[in-house]
């Protein structure tokens, strides 16, 4: 198993704000096609303006949408050219509200979608909007950098467990990574009393772990802090970790998807690549 196609989507045509030279770094690790799409966004909220400027306004942040994906994709070419990995880039044109059927759409064919940190003092509703569009509309689980990152071959990787679908999802797209690593950290925080393995909490899953060959050991820690986002920054911090695997959350709400406190709460807080899946 291994990742053959794997996109990101770039927002800005400053580059260094995004997330390509970690997916230029894994496709060449993977010997996968990179698939780059430039995604100009207006951001404004149709309907909001008085009758009669409404249309005029539009029309212009649109084409200020047109012309950042334009930008965008000079850019890439540009810094392209001169990589040794195989790819293709394309650009597209959306609204906030259209950002998860055109993302949703790009990223459902993929293997892996590598993106940006969402979050920071330089960050708005567009890069979270993304990222929601990959993990929810487009099911495919998503690897996220914070800014100057690098993304290197993980040594330890830390994997929270907490025996729910979206964690085993996230555990079983994660794999090649897992493979990879010199040991993986099954780390559960505080596991109930009365689950189907509370005599073993995580044994299971270590035993389908090293039948894939991945060296796994298990920590069992109590939440002691009041955010379960925390204990687990602190955890891989203590782990000296490379790479966190975890599930993502959401539910509904204004958006078609919006992640959930604990999902939203590690993003904020990482400092390591995360990977995860819905």
């Amino acid at each position: 198993m291994a990742y053959k196609s794997v996109l990101t989507v770039v927002t800005s045509p400053a580059l260094e704000d995004s997330a390509l030279e970690g997916a230029i770094a894994l496709t060449q690790a993977q010997d996968a096609h990179l698939e780059i799409l430039a995604l100009g966004i207006d951001h404004s909220t149709p309907g909001y303006y008085y009758a009669g400027t409404n249309a005029l306004i539009e029309q212009a942040t649109l084409e200020r949408a047109r012309e950042d994906a334009e930008a965008i994709e000079t850019a890439l070419r540009e810094k392209m050219e001169r990589r040794q990995c195989r790819w293709a880039t394309d650009s597209a044109l959306a609204q906030i509200g259209t950002v998860q059927t055109i993302v949703g759409n790009r990223a459902r064919f993929s293997d892996l979608v590598i993106l940006p940190k969402p979050y920071g003092e330089d960050k708005g509703v567009a890069e979270e909007a993304v990222l929601e569009a990959a993990l929810f509309a487009g099911n495919v689980p998503v690897l996220v950098l914070p800014r100057q990152c690098e993304l290197k071959r993980p040594e330890k990787v830390v994997l929270a467990w907490n025996q729910s679908a979206e964690a085993l999802d996230a555990v079983r797209a994660a794999l090649p990574l897992l493979q990879q690593a010199a040991m993986t950290n099954i780390v559960i925080i505080d596991p109930p009393r009365h689950g189907p393995d509370r005599s073993d909490p995580g044994g299971m899953l270590s035993q389908m772990l090293s039948r894939h060959g991945v060296r796994a050991e298990i920590s069992v820690i109590a939440g002691t802090m009041p955010r379960t986002a925390d204990v687990l920054a602190r955890h891989c911090d203590d782990q000296q970790a490379d790479l966190l695997v975890m599930g993502a959350y959401g539910h509904s709400r204004f958006r078609e998807a919006i992640m959930g406190g604990a999902t939203r709460d590690m993003l904020e807080a990482a400092k390591i690549p995360v990977f995860m899946s819905h």
